[in-house]
């Protein structure tokens, strides 16, 4: 296993579509615990492929509350089969986004079909955060970031942002959570 880097905004292969694995081999599932061993030390809650540079579909999220041990998940291939019209609102935040944090409401139930650790097509309905979660790491894996689901001024706000310390050489450190939950 090994620590990635970790792609930042403005970096255009965060815009780039993500191939289908196909079959969940060696390579894949080396893939994805380099994935979780970076998503642990950034530290995160759920990281694409492509946020590693990777253009392919897999993704990882653990939910794990900080004391609790580690409960890693494992997806490639996921595609949502279903939404539910009822929204959620969380806080979200990216890990190639360091350090900036918005309300984005989504679908608040969604049911995913995908290839596991092994190889078997499985399906999950998930609710809360972990379907905030699959919908925030399935949109980069078809080059959406979560400041697409957010108004034009401030999409526009975060991207001038991180466009100029690209350009100042000041590359941001992935720090805090991908999605914390809003509080209050």
């Amino acid at each position: 296993m090994a620590i990635r880097p970790i792609l930042c905004l403005p970096d255009p292969r965060l815009r780039a579509a993500s191939e289908n694995v196909g079959v969940v081999d060696d390579e894949v599932r080396a893939l994805m615990d380099d994935m979780l061993e970076t998503m642990y030390d950034a530290p995160g809650i759920g990281l694409a492929a492509i946020q590693i540079g990777v253009a392919k579909r897999v993704i990882v999220i653990d939910l794990a509350k900080k004391d609790d041990p580690p409960a890693p998940q494992c997806f490639a291939d996921p595609e949502i089969l279903e939404r539910s019209e009822d929204a959620s609102v969380y806080e979200e935040g990216c890990l190639s986004i360091p350090d900036y944090y918005e309300e984005v409401s989504r679908p608040a139930k969604v049911r995913v079909r995908f290839l596991d650790r092994n190889n078997e097509r499985r399906e999950i309905e998930a609710e809360g955060l972990l379907a905030t979660c699959l919908q925030h790491e399935i949109d980069h894996l078809d080059g959406k970031l979560f400041i697409d689901h957010l108004s034009r001024l401030k999409r526009e706000r975060a991207i001038k942002k991180f466009a100029k310390a690209s350009r100042l050489n000041e590359p941001a450190t992935p720090r805090g959570p991908e999605i914390r939950e809003k509080l209050g």
